[in-house]
Formats: structure tokens, C-alpha cells, sequence
């Protein structure tokens, strides 16, 4: 038995040496977003939450999971995402569920579950992860992050126009609007689309040796979306390809046209673009998209449309639907690479050093005390002793404008010591002046 259980000893320590020397990592195209990034995100979902209430939309949080069936039958089961990208399981009961690769389908269940479309309309909103499983690359992840925007019930142009925008002043709030140029173009109808793929397919198959692989195999399955191939040898061909536009139906065409005018109207400028385009049956008439030259290849920031067949195509009832989805990766790479969102602020005002035990109590309560006093200041006590020098550095690492010293002295005299680390004054004030003096000096109330 001493055998035996002497050579487990040896197995466990060797598999131990071998997985610490092997540190657990992320998974590939999942990211850390780090305590020196999250302002960005803090910043940036601030300004769209804002936007959203002012517009009377309200927030909705669905699950990260979902069973596989609703992908298939929203997206559909002959897409890439559903046959390569999505991560799908089977969970203890034999179901087959997915992490959500995209936001839309979920939040129509929902609502749908919840009686939410039953006559009446909505304008909800969600943020989150997603999750599909590419090659990551910048602005592409497998785990990644969205805010989608959701209207059920409304039909008019004027809703498609409002939540253009609504977009335009998001990106504008973010002072990102000279980075971004709005594409819009109409699908039509169901019926006018399936006649234009007709001709469409019938020009693309004559001109069949000019297709690379990729468009001979979207020509049965989805010739839409080989108009927005990027294969600089099919771009003449896609060129001279027949035009949705010119086979509209006049319904369509006169709802693209009213667009037009409120988008005029608020003075918003537009590229009128043929060949914007989406694979699935269900979107129809308005479809939009902000794209930015700044991120290489994955340039659009933000994607909408109207989707006026989905919550049929998942068991309700016919329900005109409008939305778009912006990827939050993306749009913090902008800010990040313009060297935006300079009002983003996470350092402390006040670093508190206390000399000594005593000082120690008096600062805990007198951290405490400030913070009920004055809305919004950021302090950080410095805590696990150590001498003034020490504490003094961290101070200063810590980018705080205040340096609050609390020592023997200031106890026996109720002041403390103020050091403006900006200018290196310092100068004493009496604890009880400390709440008025702060909110004075940093804007605060």
C-alpha cells in the first residue's frame, strides 16, 4: 500500500509542476477588459443610456443562453453563423442550447413570451455579451459586446427616421461624428425582393466564371449578400449587376422617399448605397449602417433595418419591427484611437494618509463622513499602514489631486493637511471646513 500511495505523491506533484509551469489563459478572441479600459466602457454606456431615456426607450436583459432552435429558425440553419459560429451544447436534460451569437431573436422570445406585442408597441433596449466562434481579428472577437435598440409595432417611416436619429446623436454625444459615414438603401417587400433575386441570380449565373468560391456557393442560398462582396476582381460585375432600387414596389419606394426627407429635414447626411444588402428573408424596406475608415476591414459601427417578418417567422403574430445594434469593441477603439472621452475620470480626488492608530480611526470616519457630504467625490484611504514616504507614492500613483495627511498633530488640533499634488501647495483646514472646501474647489455639490 506504502507503494502505491507513495507513487500517487509523485503523479500529483509532477502534474502539479507541469500545470503551474502552464498558467490557465483566456480563451482565444476573449478578452479582459482591465481596470485602465473600463472608463471607456463605463464612459460609453453612460452616454447611450442617457440618449435612450431621452427618447422614451427602456431597457430589457434577456438571457446569455438560449435553446439552439431559435437561432435556427431566425437566423437559419444554412448561414455560417449557425452552421460554424455558434457555440452550442447539450445541457444535462439532452436540450440543445446556444450562447447567443446575436441579440435580436432573444429579445423578440422575450417579448413574445411576455406578452409585450400584444396590441401594443415598444421601444426597448439591451446590452451585453454575444458570442460567436471566428477567426478574431480587431473589432472581431468570439466573445463580444453590443448594445441593441428594438421597436415592435410601429410600420411609418417616421419611427425608421427617429431611430436614425437617435444613432446619429449617440455617435455625436460620443464625438465620433466626423469618424463615421451613414449608408442607408430599402430592400422593399418580401415579394419585391424575391422577384429582383430571380433576375439577379438568372445575371450572376450568366456571368458564372467571374464568381470566386465564396459567391458560387451564396448563388442558390444567398445571392443578396454577393453584392457586398469585397473581391476587387467582381466589383465590376457587381457594378453593372441589375439594381434593387429599380424593382421596388411603390409602396416601398415612397417609404425610402419619406426617410429621406426627415433625415434632409434634420440636416443628417447620407450615402444612398445599392448595394448595402442583408442575407436574411425576414428584414425588409429600411436598412442603415455607420462605417468608419479607422478600423480596417471590420468597418461598420453600427447596423440597423427593419425586420418586419421576424416575430411571424418565430410563431406571433405579423408585427411590423425596427432596430439596430452597435458593437461597443469597436466604438471604444475610436475613442481610444482619437484620443476621446477626455471627460472619462476614475482617479480619486482625495488620497487619505493617516499616521499612526488613531489617525487610522479618524480617517475611516472622516472618508465616510465627506462621502455623505458631498455627491460624487471619489476617495481612496489608503489602507495596511506603512511609513509617509510609502504612502506618499502611492498617493502620487494613484493620480489623486488631494493629498489628505492625517498625523498626530491634526488629530490633537482637528485640521488636517491638504496638498494640492498638482501644484505641491499645502496648506492645513479645519475638518469640519473640509466638505465645503472640496466641493468648492472640484465642481462637486
Amino acid at each position: 500500500m506504502g507503494g502505491v500511495h507513495q507513487q500517487t505523491l509523485v503523479i500529483s506533484k509532477n502534474y502539479g509542476e507541469k500545470n503551474l509551469a502552464k498558467n490557465i489563459q483566456a480563451i482565444r478572441g476573449m478578452h479582459d477588459i482591465l481596470p485602465e479600459q473600463t472608463p471607456y466602457w463605463q464612459y460609453l454606456e453612460g452616454v447611450m443610456r442617457d440618449v435612450l431615456l431621452s427618447y422614451g426607450y427602456r431597457e430589457i436583459r434577456m438571457p446569455l443562453v438560449e435553446m439552439t432552435e431559435l437561432f435556427k429558425r431566425s437566423i437559419g440553419e444554412v448561414t455560417d453563423i449557425v452552421e460554424k459560429e455558434m457555440y452550442t451544447f447539450d445541457d444535462r436534460n439532452g436540450d440543445s442550447l446556444t450562447l447567443r451569437p446575436e441579440g435580436t431573436a432573444s429579445c423578440v422570445r422575450a417579448c413574445m413570451e411576455n406578452g409585450l406585442l400584444h396590441n401594443q408597441s415598444q421601444r426597448v433596449w439591451y446590452i451585453g455579451p454575444m458570442f460567436r466562434h471566428e477567426r478574431p481579428q480587431k473589432g472581431r472577437y468570439r466573445q463580444f459586446h453590443q448594445i441593441g435598440v428594438e421597436v415592435f409595432g410601429m410600420q411609418g417611416p417616421d419611427i425608421d427616421a427617429e431611430l436614425i436619429l437617435m444613432s446619429a446623436r449617440m455617435l455625436k454625444q460620443l464625438d465620433l461624428s466626423e469618424n463615421v459615414v451613414l449608408h442607408i438603401n430599402s430592400l422593399g417587400t418580401s415579394e419585391a425582393r424575391a422577384a429582383y433575386r430571380k433576375i439577379l441570380v438568372e445575371y450572376l449565373a450568366a456571368h458564372g466564371d467571374k464568381l470566386d468560391d465564396d459567391s458560387k456557393r451564396r448563388l442558390e442560398s444567398n445571392p443578396l449578400r454577393i453584392l457586398d462582396s469585397k473581391n476587387p476582381d467582381m466589383q465590376q460585375l457587381i457594378e453593372d449587376a441589375p439594381k434593387l432600387m429599380d424593382h421596388l414596389d411603390e409602396e416601398s419606394r415612397a417609404h425610402f422617399q419619406r426617410v429621406k426627407q426627415y433625415l434632409d429635414n434634420a440636416g443628417i447626411k447620407y450615402v444612398v448605397n445599392q448595394r448595402l444588402v442583408r442575407g436574411l428573408d425576414y428584414y425588409s424596406r429600411t436598412v442603415f449602417e455607420w462605417i468608419t475608415d479607422q478600423l480596417g476591414a471590420q468597418g461598420t459601427v453600427l447596423a440597423g433595418g427593419r425586420f418586419d417578418g421576424l416575430v411571424e417567422q418565430l410563431g406571433g403574430k405579423p408585427t411590423p419591427a425596427i432596430g439596430f445594434a452597435m458593437g461597443i469593441e469597436r466604438l471604444i477603439a475610436l475613442l481610444e484611437d482619437n484620443k476621446l472621452a477626455k471627460s472619462i475620470e476614475s482617479t480619486p480626488h482625495v488620497y487619505i494618509l493617516p499616521m499612526g492608530n488613531a489617525a487610522e480611526l479618524k480617517a475611516m470616519e472622516l472618508s465616510e463622513s465627506l462621502r455623505n457630504q458631498v455627491n460624487g467625490l471619489r476617495i481612496q484611504l489608503h489602507c495596511g499602514a506603512g511609513s509617509f514616504k510609502s504612502q506618499m507614492k502611492k498617493a502620487d500613483k494613484s493620480g489623486a489631486r488631494f493629498a489628505m495627511i492625517l498625523g498626530e498633530d491634526e488629530l490633537n488640533s482637528g485640521t488636517v493637511a491638504l496638498k494640492d499634488m498638482q501644484q505641491g501647495e499645502q496648506q492645513h483646514y479645519e475638518q469640519s471646513q473640509l466638505a465645503e472646501h472640496l466641493s468648492a474647489v472640484l465642481g462637486l455639490v
